[in-house]
């Protein structure tokens, strides 16, 4: 198969970033000769070595000295060699410069296998199946952007090393506007605009990956949730409340506890011995709901949405802010229906994901098709699963899906439409799901009598539209800057006066905005404000709400009141507004 322009093109950027790892390690090397090394990949946008310093500590402020050596390997334009080894030549070789990450990595290749080394010049070599580029001249732009802790192995028994990582692009250019990105991505971090905005926090008592919502974060949750739900209720999905404990039978009947066993919360009754897990997730509740009663052909699809907590004992190297947690709230919801209805369901599905996010203001959407692939951690019957991943193809074609495919990604169960949303600074986050699952019926024994009077298998379609509440706000606040729009911001007015002789005035504004009840895109939705007629300068007022990022504040002065206008605000612009038309004014702003 003839390889594409762009393909080359990545294939030799990618053999620039992982020579620019040895390159790294080659400059650690010089400037800390006891250093171990684990392994240095290339990776999206550049590439990263983990390190074993031992007792020296490394930090953020050495990276300068470290890319400055490493400029000095690459102005000596020296080659990169491949050479094969035996694994005793190879051991020996890590056992001579006491590499012991080498030794570990080198010890599991089996006998006959011949082992690659590449050689930087007489300066450096390095364990490595390769490709590198040629010349060291050959490597583009970079620069070391940070350092992390990273466990050898992903295994958090294992030991914590250096993580050092750097980005490289083929231009200058590139990697300008990348760490322009960067910068924004800085200003923008969940984590720090949720302590600003006074969002959430976390409690080292409480525990890591448990986040706790202030009361503004609480109104941001539950108005996504909300917003989230009223969808769905629109096209007959009905409310279902679950227990946040079950017994693990429940799990090992639906296969979750074989697949994912070593992430489940562990409960012990004191009472009477049994063992519970709290619930890593919702769907074989619903499907106890379901198998509650018996089902006929008439009442199908069968549809369900809870928004409700779920539990995963996520390794502590792993959390981070919202992004990953342990307690994720999922807007999740199942759908019991014939095989003849998949194509309806999946199409009304598909709508919801897209009101949403257009809501959102990240209406820029493409869908990974998620599919199995050929490893030995699915359940189910390989020919069903063929039907499924067609059956989520051609859905994706009918509704006019921009998709791609990934084998590997699909649920243990069924496959997958995965939507991938771009943010504001031109990421894309996975966030809502649709997965079609045929294992957990037949797990289930799930049935209804159809038309004929038999006995027949339901389909389930699991569906998430935010996916976990948590992980979206962590994505939503980074999109909008803490920006948020209108109708979700936790405070969307305030009222500032310039003096404390408007107070008579202040009360007949508040009264207007006592009775708002904005229409869209949530119904029965009340204004929510706030007045400060502290004694503070107004510009310390102002100041103080836009940090907050309030999106409207209304300046109340005497000449205000005896005009009977407002003043009013916008992140954009200021305007005066009649007192009369002020209700009718911020309805529109919804």
């Amino acid at each position: 198969m003839k390889t594409s322009d762009n393909q080359k093109e990545t294939i030799e950027l990618e053999k620039m970033r992982h020579t620019l790892s040895h390159v790294l390690a080659a400059a650690v090397t010089e400037l800390y000769p006891t250093a171990k090394f684990g392994i240095g990949p290339a990776i999206d946008n550049g590439f990263y070595y983990d390190i074993d310093f031992g007792d020296t500590k490394v930090s953020d402020q050495d990276l300068e000295k470290i890319e400055k050596k490493m400029r000095g390997l690459i102005a000596r334009k020296l080659e990169m060699k491949k050479r094969v080894a035996s694994k005793t030549e190879a051991l020996d070789w890590a056992r001579d410069r006491k590499q012991d990450y080498k030794i570990e990595l080198i010890e599991e290749l089996p006998e006959s296998e011949e082992i690659s080394f590449y050689d930087m010049g007489d300066v450096f070599t390095d364990l490595c199946k390769g490709p590198h580029v040629a010349n060291l001249s050959e490597t583009g732009p970079f620069k070391l952007i940070r350092i992390a802790g990273a466990y050898w192995r992903g295994d958090e028994k294992r030991e914590m090393l250096t993580r050092i990582y750097g980005v490289a692009f083929k231009t200058e250019e590139e990697l300008d506007a990348y760490l322009k990105r960067q910068e924004e991505a800085k200003a923008r971090d969940h984590r720090k605009l949720g302590k600003e905005l006074d969002l959430f926090c976390f409690s080292d008592l409480v525990g890591a990956g448990l986040p706790l919502f202030t009361p503004r974060g609480t109104e941001l949750r539950e108005l996504m949730a909300n917003y989230s739900l009223s969808l769905r209720g629109r096209e007959g999905f009905k409310k279902v409340w679950t227990p946040h404990i079950t017994k693990t039978d429940l799990y090992k009947t639906s296969g979750h506890y074989a697949k994912f066993g070593d992430e489940l919360f562990m409960v012990h009754s004191q009472v009477n011995g049994e063992d519970f897990a709290m619930k890593p997730m919702n769907c074989p509740h619903h499907a106890q709901i379901f198998a509650s009663r018996p089902r006929t052909y008439r009442e199908m699809p069968v549809r369900y949405m809870e928004a409700t907590t779920d539990y995963r004992d996520e390794k502590t190297g792993e959390l981070g802010g919202l992004s990953r947690v342990r307690s994720l709230t999922q807007d999740d919801s199942h759908v019991f229906c014939r095989k003849d209805q998949i194509k309806d369901e999946v199409k009304r599905l598909v709508a919801i994901v897209k009101e949403l996010y257009t809501t959102m203001g990240m209406q820029k959407l493409r869908a990974r098709l998620s599919y199995r692939s050929d490893e030995d951690k699915y359940l189910g019957d390989k020919k069903l699963w063929e039907m499924a991943q067609n059956q989520i193809k051609q859905a994706a074609i009918d509704n006019g899906l921009d998709y791609f495919e990934q084998e590997g990604e699909a649920a243990f169960y069924g496959p997958k439409i995965d939507f991938m949303a771009e943010d504001a600074i031109g990421r894309e986050h996975q966030l809502a799901t649709i997965q079609l699952d045929f294992v957990q019926p037949e797990r289930f024994e799930l049935e209804f009598v159809n038309e004929k009077g038999e006995k027949e298998r339901p389909v389930m379609i699991h569906h998430a539209t935010l996916g976990s509440i948590e992980r979206f706000l962590s994505v939503f606040i980074e999109h909008t800057g803490g920006w948020f729009p209108f109708w979700c911001a936790p405070e969307q007015v305030r009222i500032v006066t310039v003096n404390d002789t408007v107070s008579d005035y202040v009360a007949k504004i508040t009264d207007i905005l006592s009775g708002i009840v904005l229409e869209k895109p949530l119904k029965y939705n009340e204004l929510r404000y706030s007045v400060d007629m502290s004694t503070d300068s107004l510009g310390k007022k102002i100041k103080r709400a836009t940090e907050m990022k309030i999106p409207v504040l209304l300046i109340v002065g005497p000449k205000d009141a005896e005009e009977e206008i407002v003043s009013v605000r916008l992140r954009d612009k200021e305007e005066k507004v009649k007192l009369q038309k002020l209700a009718e004014y911020l309805c529109k702003l919804s």
